[in-house]
C-alpha cells in the first residue's frame, strides 16, 4: 500500500529528475515511475568519467537522492546484505592471519617468510612503539559511550541508566574489577544490588546505511566499553602528542587537502571497504607494542553473538569497540609512513604529506600504488568507489567532495518524509543542490524545491532563514528572511524541538544520580535526555548574529 507521504515524496523526486534534466536522471525517473525502487538505488556514477563538476554533480545528486532513504518500498534484506559482508570480513581476516601468522617475532626466521617484510614490519612496529610508548598508564579513567551495550538495550541507555543496571565484562577484563569497584559506578553498583554479569561474547546488531544495507556493528558489555575508550583516549592523546596529528579536527585538514588535491593531483585520497571488520589479530599482535596489545586483548571481546550463534572472531576489534577508531588510523598512518620512508628515503610530514583519520587515507600521489599494495597484502581492501588517484580531478575525504575544486557533495535523503521538519531538510537539500549548479542564479529556480515546500503547512513555510541556521529554517533569498529585532539581536522564526523525552532523577536512587555527578552528565534539575530524544516540534525564535 502507497501512503501518502510516499506518494508525494515521488512526486518531488520525479520533478526532481525533471529538473535536473541528464541521461542519468531520466533513466532513474524512469524506475522510480515504474516502482523498480531497487533497481533506481543500485544506479552509481564513477567521477572519472566526467569532464566536469557541473555534470557530475548533475548526475551524482540523482544518484544520492535515494540512496540513503529509509523506508522506501525496496526488496533489499538490509540486514542480512550486513551479515554476508560480517562474514566476507571474518574470512578475509582468517586468510590474513594465516598470511602474516609468519611474520611474527617468534617466527620471524622461517623458511616461508620474505626477509624484506620481516624488516619493513620491524620498521613500522618500531614507529607506533615511539608514538605511543610501550605501554599504557597504570590507571585507567574510564568513561561511558553514547550508545547500546551487550546488556544495555534500547533507546533507554543514557548513563543513569547504565550506572543502574546490571553490568557486564568478558572473563578477560576480569582483573580490572578490583579498580572498577573503586569508581563513581562501582560503588553505585555495591550499595544498590551489587550484581555483575559475566558474558562470553559481544552482541552483533546493526545500524543503518543505505537503502540496501545497514552497517554492522557490535555491541560490546558494558565494563569492557567503558575501559575500551578509555584507552582509546590514550591512544588519541599520544598519536597527537607525538606526531601532531589531532583526530579532534584531522577530518577538516582531509576535506582541505581533497580540495587542493582536486586541482592539482598532488595527494591520493584512499578509502578502504569494511576497514574496522577486516582488522586481523594477528596484524594486530605483529605491529603494536606487547604491553598495549595485552591491554587492548584482556579489554576487547573476542567472540561475537550472531543469530544466535557464538562466534569466535578472527578479527580483532569491530565498530562499536572504544578503541576501534584509533586503533585502526594508527595502523593505517604507521603503514603509509613507512611506506613513504621506503620509497622517498626520509620521513614524511605528518598532517602534511601523510595523514589518515580512520580509514581516510591522504598520501602523495606518487606513493599510492605501493601503499594500496601493501594494505592489501596486510588484509584490507581498497574500495575502488572511493578511491581517487592519478589524473582523476575528483578527491573525496571526510564528507568533502571536491571536483576540480569545486565542493560537489550531493544531498542525500535519510528517510521518506512524513513530519514538516522533513520536508523541511529535503528542500533545503534540492536548494543546496540547485546553487551548486548554478551559484550565480541564472537558471529558474527547481520546480521540486516549490512542490517540497508546498508539503510544509503554510504556517511553519513562513519560518525562513540563512543556512547557518540548519534545517530548523527554509533557507532562502535574504529579502524572504523571517526575523525580528529584540534587545539589538537578531531573532529568527524557526520551527525547532519543543518536547524532549527527559527522564527525571526521582527515578534513580541517589547514588545513581551521584555518579552522574560526578561523570558530569545530565541537567540539573530536569534530568537527563537519551540519544534521539525529540518528542514533537513547535515555533519559536532563535538569536542569529
Amino acid at each position: 500500500m502507497v501512503t501518502h507521504s510516499l506518494h508525494s515524496f515521488v512526486r518531488v523526486i520525479l520533478t526532481f529528475y525533471e529538473d535536473v534534466d541528464t541521461p542519468i536522471s531520466l533513466g532513474l525517473y524512469l524506475r522510480v515511475k515504474n516502482g523498480m525502487w531497487d533497481e533506481a538505488i543500485a544506479v552509481g556514477v564513477n567521477p572519472v568519467s566526467y569532464l566536469n563538476h557541473l555534470s557530475y554533480l548533475s548526475d551524482a545528486s540523482c544518484v544520492a537522492f535515494l540512496r540513503k532513504c529509509l523506508g522506501l518500498p525496496a526488496e533489499a534484506d538490509r540486514r542480512l546484505n550486513a551479515t554476508v559482508k560480517w562474514y566476507e570480513g571474518e574470512r578475509d581476516c582468517y586468510k590474513s592471519n594465516q598470511r602474516l601468522v609468519r611474520y611474527l617475532p617468534e617466527f620471524r626466521n622461517s623458511e616461508d617468510s620474505d626477509p624484506r617484510l620481516s624488516n619493513f614490519f620491524d620498521s613500522v612496529r618500531k614507529r607506533i612503539s615511539d608514538w605511543i610508548g610501550p605501554a599504557p598508564p597504570y590507571l585507567l579513567d574510564g568513561r561511558f559511550g553514547p550508545g547500546t551495550t551487550s546488556t544495555d538495550r534500547g533507546s533507554d541507555v543514557t548513563i543513569a541508566h547504565k550506572i543502574t543496571n546490571v553490568p557486564s565484562l568478558t572473563r578477560g577484563c576480569l582483573p580490572v574489577l578490583p579498580y572498577w569497584a573503586r569508581t563513581a559506578w562501582g560503588r553505585s553498583i555495591s550499595a544498590n544490588h551489587g550484581e555483575i554479569e559475566l558474558v562470553g561474547a559481544n552482541r552483533f546488531t546493526t545500524v543503518p546505511k543505505t537503502a540496501i544495507t545497514d552497517r554492522c556493528i557490535a555491541a560490546e558489555p558494558s565494563i569492557n566499553v567503558f575501559y575500551q575508550l578509555a584507552l582509546g583516549r590514550v591512544l588519541r592523546r599520544r598519536l597527537r602528542r607525538s606526531t601532531t596529528l589531532d583526530l579532534d579536527n584531522a577530518a577538516t585538514w582531509h576535506r582541505e587537502a581533497a580540495r587542493v588535491a582536486s586541482i592539482d593531483n598532488s595527494f591520493s585520497t584512499i578509502d578502504l571497504s569494511n576497514a574496522s571488520d577486516t582488522v586481523s589479530s594477528t596484524l594486530v599482535k605483529l605491529l603494536i607494542p606487547p604491553t598495549w596489545y595485552e591491554y587492548l586483548d584482556a579489554f576487547r571481546s573476542k567472540k561475537t553473538l550472531i543469530d544466535g550463534r557464538s562466534i569466535l572472531l578472527e578479527k580483532f576489534s569491530s565498530m562499536g569497540n572504544g578503541f576501534t577508531f584509533e586503533l585502526e588510523t594508527i595502523i593505517f598512518l604507521s603503514l603509509a609512513c613507512e611506506s613513504f620512508k621506503q620509497l622517498k628515503g626520509r620521513e614524511p610530514l605528518i598532517g602534511v604529506e601523510v595523514s589518515c583519520f580512520g580509514d581516510d587515507i591522504i598520501l602523495p600521489d606518487e606513493i599510492a600504488i605501493p601503499t594500496i599494495s601493501m594494505l592489501r597484502f596486510c588484509g584490507f581492501s581498497v574500495n575502488t568507489k572511493k578511491t581517487f588517484s592519478g589524473p582523476s580531478y575528483f578527491r573525496e575525504s571526510c564528507g568533502g567532495d571536491y571536483f576540480r575544486g569545486h565542493f560537489v557533495r550531493p544531498f542525500y535523503c535519510k528517510e521518506v518524509p512524513s513530519e514538516p521538519q522533513h520536508w523541511i531538510s529535503i528542500a533545503n537539500g534540492i536548494r543546496r543542490v540547485k546553487n551548486l549548479l548554478d551559484p550565480f542564479g541564472i537558471d529558474k529556480p527547481f520546480r521540486s524545491w516549490f512542490q517540497a515546500l508546498a508539503e510544509i503547512p503554510s504556517n511553519i513555510r513562513s519560518c525562513r532563514g540563512p543556512e547557518a541556521l540548519g534545517d530548523i529554517c527554509i533557507h532562502d533569498e535574504r529579502p524572504r528572511w523571517n526575523y525580528r529585532w529584540k534587545d539589538g539581536v537578531r531573532q529568527f522564526r524557526v520551527w525547532k524541538p519543543a518536547k524532549l523525552k527527559r527522564f527525571r532523577w526521582s527515578l534513580f536512587p541517589d547514588t545513581v544520580v551521584l555518579a552522574c555527578a560526578v561523570y558530569g552528565t545530565g541537567s540539573g534539575k530536569h534530568g537527563l535526555s537519551p540519544r534521539d530524544s525529540v518528542l514533537s516540534y513547535r515555533h519559536g525564535w532563535v538569536d542569529y548574529s
